[in-house]
């Protein structure tokens, strides 16, 4: 660990660690888009295995259960369990510290099967969400253990929702969103979505069934640079870069006024907004700005209360 110029205490990659933390661009992504993916990063053997413990946990969810809600990450799932194995890869065990910070805990896990033809989707929704002001947020990982074509009808989601301040269950009436995605990729594939994500499982009219697990964890620890810096001073910006001055090319704030299709103009400003602060609590540097609008919000601030 080392102390970072804004007083917060930074996690390095370590040998020792035995895991990939993200980068400081990857977190940048994630500010930007909700999610990031990892394709291909389960091994077949486990993907077999995980596999084989979905169907026994879809027939009798004692026989596999899971842990208690608030179980302490490395307490979760012990060998042999291959549910276990997934969260213990160096890769996606680097990106739940850089996510979450070490240690996080368990929330909780489900099993996702949709049988063959099955007619049905679900509605747009977002999990366990109640809006606040705190800027601390979940992640769910959604494992994929065997391949998923582009007509097989993967998980839908919405890029850039995850900010967005909604009741859970009221963007169900959308669909035909522009820029949404449904899942496709090979087995052993992850995807970590922060926890606002807009996402529904969809009909699937192959003839085999569809299988995907799902965790969920929470921070224990403020989530403040947990990731590998070595990148960091070229990726983090200082508040006079904006596009009214002088902009820097290849930054954070480049990467957070990234307008996803979805977006009208004005939409896409009070996101850049959100992704500011988000990005703020994160680094641990309270000046930091996009477009000088939250530094706008500030200087008011002071004045309305003046008598």
């Amino acid at each position: 660990m080392e102390q970072t110029e804004f007083g917060a205490t930074a996690a390095v990659t370590s040998a020792a660690d035995d895991v990939k933390l993200l980068t400081t661009r990857q977190m940048a992504e994630f500010v930007r888009d909700g999610f990031l993916e990892f394709p291909s990063v389960i091994d077949a053997d486990t993907n077999a295995s995980a596999l084989a413990e979905m169907e026994r946990r879809h027939r009798d969810r004692e026989s596999s259960p899971p842990p208690d809600t608030l179980t302490p990450l490395s307490q979760c799932y012990p060998d042999p369990s291959p549910f276990g194995l997934v969260l213990r890869n160096p890769t996606i065990a680097g990106a739940i510290r850089s996510l979450l910070g070490p240690e996080p805990a368990f929330d909780h896990d489900w099993t996702h099967r949709i049988e063959p033809h099955w007619p049905h989707q679900q509605q747009l929704h977002v999990d366990a969400k109640q809006d606040s002001d705190v800027p601390s947020f979940d992640i769910q990982l959604f494992y994929f253990p065997h391949d998923v074509g582009q007509a097989e009808g993967g998980t839908r989601f919405v890029p850039g929702t995850h900010l967005r301040r909604v009741e859970p269950g009221e963007v169900g009436r959308y669909q035909h969103i522009l820029g949404e995605r449904r899942f496709s990729g090979p087995a052993g594939t992850v995807v970590a979505m922060h926890h606002g994500m807009w996402h529904a499982g969809q009909r699937n009219p192959v003839d085999r069934p569809r299988w995907m697990h799902k965790y969920r964890f929470n921070p224990t620890i403020p989530q403040v640079r947990h990731w590998d810096l070595s990148d960091f001073t070229d990726i983090h910006n200082d508040p006079v870069d904006h596009m009214f001055a002088t902009m820097r090319d290849d930054t954070a704030a480049t990467m957070f006024r990234f307008r996803h299709k979805w977006m009208t103009i004005s939409a896409s400003r009070i996101e850049t907004v959100q992704r500011a602060r988000l990005w703020r609590y994160l680094t641990g540097d309270e000046t930091y700005d996009v477009d000088y609008y939250l530094g706008r919000i500030e200087r008011r601030d002071p004045l309305a209360r003046t008598p």
